[in-house]
């Protein structure tokens, strides 16, 4: 006969890794499927970058919007890979939705804001404010 340790913890670790399967937040967005893409940002003198890892992703399927102080990165990725030979049939299908959102500092040109998407990484290029540090002459009266 073999004996065990009763342990009265087992059961809330195995409810975890339920809870951890599952996502957070299930929308009606979700209810497809989601994935969340793989971001790169980085800070040089004169403007901020986002390289956002989109493999599969047609440009047309991206959306970006500014509302206020948020960059909001959307889209739908589709992918359908099919092989026909005369003895078997095999088709894979990726897709899902996904939706990023960052929020911007105060020193961002949004007037300027370009994005280019080029082998499945888009590039979004958020340029800075320029301070104007001229010196301004008053003139007394």
């Amino acid at each position: 006969m073999l004996i065990t340790r009763f342990d009265p913890f087992k059961d809330f670790q195995n409810m975890q890794k339920v809870f951890n399967y599952y996502p957070a937040q299930m929308n009606e967005e979700s209810s497809i499927s989601t994935f969340s893409p793989l971001v790169n940002t980085r800070e040089s003198k004169n403007a901020y970058h986002i390289d956002v890892d989109l493999p599969g992703v047609k440009k047309k399927d991206i959306d970006i919007d500014i509302d206020k102080d948020k960059l909001i990165i959307k889209g739908e990725r589709s992918y359908k890979e099919e092989l026909k030979e005369k003895d078997y049939y095999k088709i894979e299908t990726r897709f899902g939705k996904f939706h990023r959102v960052f929020h911007l500092p105060e020193n961002i040109d949004t007037k300027n804001i370009s994005a280019k998407c080029d082998s499945g990484v888009l590039e979004i290029n958020l340029p800075k404010l320029i301070e104007t540090k001229e010196i301004q002459k008053i003139e007394i009266k």
